[in-house]
C-alpha cells in the first residue's frame, strides 16, 4: 500500500536503492565466494597457522568424526575467505552508503576507517601471538602429570576463533569514544564518573564474548580496561574539539 501511494519519481528512486543494494550484496558474496575457494586450496598452510599458538606446547589434534576434518578445513576456508575479501565487502557497502553521506560525514569515514582496520588488526595480532599463548599453556598445565591433553581440532579451533574475535572488536574502543563524543552522544566527564560501573561491565561482556573460562575473561577484561584509559583521552580530546568549533 505504501509503495502504491508513492510518486513516479519516488518509486524509481527506491527501486534504484534496492539494484544498488542488490548489487552491493552479489559482490560481497561473489568475492566471499572466489576468496574461500583460493583459501580452501591453501587449507594445510592456514591449518598450520590456528596451530601455531599451541605448537610449542607438543599437543597433539584428533580428529573424532569421519567428516570432522572436512568440515573444519571448509569452515576455516571460509573465514579466511571472508578476511581476504573483507577490503571488497567494505568498499560494495561504501558504494551504496556514500550518496546518502554528506562530505563533512565521508571525511570521517575516510579518516577513521583505515584507524579502525587497523585496529581491529592489531587487537586480533595481540590475542595471538600474546594473550592465547598464555591461556593455552595454563590448561595444558592444569592439566597436569595424571592427564594427557588431546584436543578436538574443531573445538580448538572454535576456541581459538572465538577468542581471538573480540579482541580486535574491543580495541574498537577508542574510535567509538572519539566519535559519539564527537557528536554529543557521550561525554568526557560521564566516562569519568562512571569509571567504576564501566570496570564491571567490561567483565561482564569479557564473559559474554570469551569462552567459559574465568582466565579468558579475565585476560580480555584487563585490556578493555587499558582501552577505556584511552578512550577518555580520545573522547576528552573530541570534546574539546567540538566547544573550539563552535565557539568559532
Amino acid at each position: 500500500m505504501v509503495f502504491a501511494n508513492m510518486s513516479p519519481e519516488d518509486k524509481h528512486t527506491l527501486v534504484q536503492h534496492l539494484e544498488d543494494l542488490r548489487k552491493s550484496i552479489l559482490i560481497s558474496v561473489i568475492a566471499v565466494l572466489a576468496t574461500t575457494l583460493v583459501s580452501f586450496s591453501f587449507n594445510e598452510k592456514l591449518m598450520e597457522v590456528v596451530m601455531y599458538p599451541v605448537s610449542g606446547f607438543e599437543q597433539r589434534m584428533i580428529v573424532t568424526g569421519i567428516t570432522e576434518a572436512f568440515f573444519v578445513k571448509l569452515k576455516l576456508s571460509f573465514l579466511s575467505g571472508f578476511i581476504l575479501a573483507f577490503p571488497i565487502i567494505l568498499w560494495a557497502l561504501w558504494r551504496f552508503f556514500k550518496p546518502a553521506l554528506y562530505p563533512r560525514e565521508r571525511k570521517y569515514v575516510y579518516l577513521f576507517l583505515p584507524f579502525s582496520l587497523l585496529l581491529f588488526v592489531v587487537g586480533l595480532l595481540f590475542a595471538y601471538f600474546v594473550v592465547l599463548k598464555v591461556v593455552l599453556g595454563f590448561f595444558i598445565f592444569m592439566a597436569g602429570d595424571s592427564l594427557e591433553p588431546l584436543f578436538k581440532v574443531d573445538q580448538y579451533m572454535s576456541f581459538v576463533i572465538g577468542f581471538i574475535l573480540p579482541f580486535g572488536l574491543i580495541f574498537q574502543m577508542p574510535v567509538a569514544s572519539f566519535l559519539l563524543a564527537k557528536l554529543g552522544i557521550i561525554k568526557y566527564e560521564a566516562l569519568v564518573k562512571n569509571r567504576k560501573y564501566a570496570i564491571l561491565i567490561f567483565f561482564v561482556v569479557a564473559a559474554i564474548l570469551t569462552p567459559p573460562d574465568p582466565l579468558s575473561q579475565i585476560m580480555l577484561a584487563i585490556p578493555m580496561m587499558f582501552l577505556f584509559e584511552i578512550s577518555l583521552f580520545t573522547a576528552k580530546y573530541a570534546s574539546r574539539k567540538a566547544i573550539t568549533q563552535e565557539l568559532v
